[in-house]
């Protein structure tokens, strides 16, 4: 619960965590506190709180204590970056002096704080809306009013919030296609650390998160600030410390010049900026964020079923009797979706021509899909269906005919990515055309998923002599929102060559994820352990491919292939009908060990117990009420000793007691996993196995293994 409004300072606290909003000496809202819960405080210990925070008077300084906003402005010494930014032409000043109208505290529950400033003279109205949910993640967001004569241009509207001076070390995440989200980290100085995200769509390289932290913060240790900016178009996300002493973390939309225009009246509102907190590392900041995109995630349950997809297994080879005979093999080893992927529709022989034209393709398909789809359903399976709706290939029927739907700045299109090109959603008449050729397909077949990719960024592209990429963002939205309007119980697959487009707020519209085109299992050892710094497991797809990587040319065994994929919502991409009854048999195992695990994945805790050789990286789910655990053991490289450190395990209950079972399938022919793991079958208490832990087994580089924890009060 919150404390209601005092005089001078509003208290939110839930779930471990406190926000103190207080106004200084001029009225205007400052954020004084975000992190550890504080306690009850009164009205006269919040009165003393702000007291207390009050700053001195420096010299050859400003002549009054200065404190930074809630919406930091240069009008009133902030040396920083303005939250705000924008002009009239021939109009009053562009800046924001804020006074304070207004705050209000909203829910039920009083567990948000709405701060309203405004600006008479600049014409600008600002209000920004603090709010903590059940988990203690604070949303945050900024809307600006034009509440003057003439248009308002905006320039930027950031959200920014403070965190405390000790946390001097940063972390945030960078990468390319096939290499997503890797982390990068230094001290954090004096000066702004800016991640701009100028792709059109959220970016293999974006940050996912800034952290900032105490020194040495890892998944199970220091006191850590995170904030994730939930938009899937341009924005930046960054980390700014000043000499005066301002250690703030803040994110908003990038805007082009001209891109929003306000006009009298009009209202902009932000992308939320996500913040969490945790004073005992990486995991519990996760958590924080799993829960809000548990809750948020349309078709949010424990359990996703086991995926087939046809891409790696015959890229653009499609027949109904091939693929009829893939959807055979899968039913066989336990597969419940089949998702025939790209090559479908009309003239996709490659993938150079037909984006746009989103009917199905008479030379390959000359009775439709409809006998496929009934081939998958038949054998139990649920069907599903690639699509990249936001694209066009020039050599389509819908760009000959309508060459003006080709979202571009200038004359000439803009450089070929994949040989296609941005169809321009802004176009009301290219909106509709996609959207009734997508309910056409929706309606007469029985697709219950939608594979939605986007595999280009967007570049010099304008709509109506404006900056597109604002517009044509939310014009996706809309299409999403619209189609599932249209069809319930429809699920979505956000993909975006690969993994670029993970967010937020996408995931508040889709079900997973695909991280990266690469499910080369190396390579996903570490993606999925930063992906899941924002994204819960069970909407992270991860699939067992073939021995060889299609994107590396690694080649593992299916031990190590199979494990990398476990705790995650799991999925086969392979070609099965090359496989003998031994190789099958083998990946029918894998199947059925995850959905014996499945359960605790979706609703359970995720956790990344740290090792010192950074060699071995550990990835484990224990259930909610911590009666059993699964954790996952991989190396990446071979181990710095003979016998590496023991492993301890974090998230148990310390006063319960488990029995250890190494789960390890066996391998295609009986292959030998070297060492048995010693510690299964043993029972020793959480507190035990969190402290001391168990000695790993003999591992080579690149391997893996399985172990599960049984509460022994627990009949398994």
């Amino acid at each position: 619960m919150s404390a209601p409004a005092a005089p001078g300072a509003v208290h939110l606290t839930r779930a471990g965590v406190s926000v103190v909003v207080g106004r200084d000496e001029a009225g205007v809202p400052v954020l004084l506190h975000w992190g550890a819960a504080l306690g009850d405080l009164d009205d006269a210990a919040l009165a003393d709180l702000v007291a207390a925070r009050r700053p001195g008077v420096a010299r050859s300084s400003y002549d009054v204590p200065r404190r930074t906003g809630l919406v930091p402005d240069s009008t009133r010494g902030f040396s920083g970056t303005p939250a705000l930014a924008g002009h009239r032409v021939g109009g009053a000043a562009a800046a924001v002096a804020p006074s304070l109208v207004d705050w209000e505290v909203r829910g039920d529950d009083a567990a948000g704080v709405t701060c309203t400033v405004t600006d008479d003279e600049a014409g600008w109205r600002v209000e920004v809306v603090l709010r903590l949910d059940d988990a203690g993640l604070l949303h945050a967001r900024t809307e600006v009013t034009n509440t003057a004569d003439g248009d308002l241009h905006l320039a930027s509207v950031l959200t920014v919030l403070p965190v405390a001076a000790h946390a001097t070390e940063l972390l945030d995440l960078t990468g390319r296609w096939c290499r997503e989200r890797t982390p990068q980290r230094h001290s954090w100085v004096q000066g702004t650390h800016r991640r701009d995200a100028r792709h059109g769509r959220t970016g293999h390289d974006a940050t996912l998160l800034m952290v900032a932290g105490t020194p040495g913060f890892a998944f199970g240790r220091g006191e850590v600030w995170g904030v994730h900016t939930a938009w899937s178009g341009n924005h930046t996300t960054y980390a700014e410390r000043t000499p005066e002493g301002d250690c703030l973390l803040g994110g908003g939309e990038l805007l082009a010049p001209g891109e929003v225009v306000l006009r009298p009246g009009d209202t902009y509102r932000s992308p939320e900026l996500l913040g969490s907190w945790s004073d005992r590392g990486l995991d519990p900041l996760s958590h924080r964020f799993h829960a809000h995109l548990r809750a948020v995630t349309p078709r949010a349950r424990t359990e996703r079923p086991v995926i087939a997809n046809t891409w790696e297994a015959v890229y653009f080879d499609q027949s109904l009797e091939r693929l009829a005979e893939l959807a055979d093999v899968a039913a066989s080893i336990g597969v419940e979706r089949f998702v025939l992927d790209d090559g479908w529709f009309l003239g996709r022989r490659d993938d150079t021509r037909g984006l746009g034209d989103w009917r199905v393709d008479p030379e390959a398909w000359p009775h439709g899909l409809g006998p496929l789809v009934d081939h998958v359903t038949g054998r139990g399976m649920q069907f599903g269906l690639w699509v990249e709706p936001e694209m066009v290939n020039l050599d389509s029927e819908t760009a000959r005919r309508h060459p003006e739907r080709v979202l571009r700045g200038r004359a000439a299109a803009s450089p070929p990515w994949r040989q296609q090109q941005v169809l321009d959603l802004q176009d009301e008449a290219a909106y509709a055309d996609l959207r009734e050729a997508l309910l056409a397909l929706l309606d007469e077949l029985d697709v219950a998923y939608l594979k939605w990719d986007h595999n280009r960024d967007l570049t010099d592209v304008t709509h109506a002599g404006r900056p597109a990429v604002h517009g044509q963002t939310r014009a996706a939205y809309r299409l999403l929102d619209e189609l599932r309007e249209a069809h319930p119980a429809l699920e979505v697959e956000s993909c975006s060559s690969g993994g670029a487009r993970v967010d937020a707020e996408v995931l508040s519209r889709t079900d997973r994820i695909w991280p990266s085109d690469t499910i080369d299992p190396l390579e996903r050892q570490h993606l999925q352990r930063w992906t899941s710094l924002l994204v819960p497991p069970e909407l992270i797809g991860s699939h067992v491919g073939g021995p060889t990587s299609h994107t590396t040319g690694r080649t593992h065994p299916l031990r190590y292939r199979a494990a990398a994929a476990l705790l995650y919502s799991f999925g086969i991409e392979w070609d099965v009908t090359t496989l003998d009854e031994s190789q099958l048999a083998a990946l029918r195992d894998w199947v059925a060990l995850h959905k014996q695990v499945r359960p605790i994945i979706g609703s359970g805790t995720l956790v990344h117990p740290d090792h010192p050789d950074p060699a071995v990286l550990v990835t484990g789910v224990v259930a909610a009420d911590r009666s059993e655990a699964c954790f996952v053991v991989a190396t990446v490289a071979a181990t710095a000793t003979q016998h590496p450190a023991p492993l301890r395990l974090t998230g148990l209950d310390p006063d319960r007691a488990y029995r250890l079972v190494e789960e390890m399938p066996p391998e295609p022919g009986g292959a030998d996993l070297t060492d048995s793991w010693a510690a299964s079958g043993r029972v020793l208490t959480g507190r035990a196995l969190a402290g001391t832990g168990v000695a790993l087994p003999v591992m080579h580089p690149e391997d893996a293994r399985v172990l599960r924890l049984f509460a022994v009060d627990v009949k398994n």
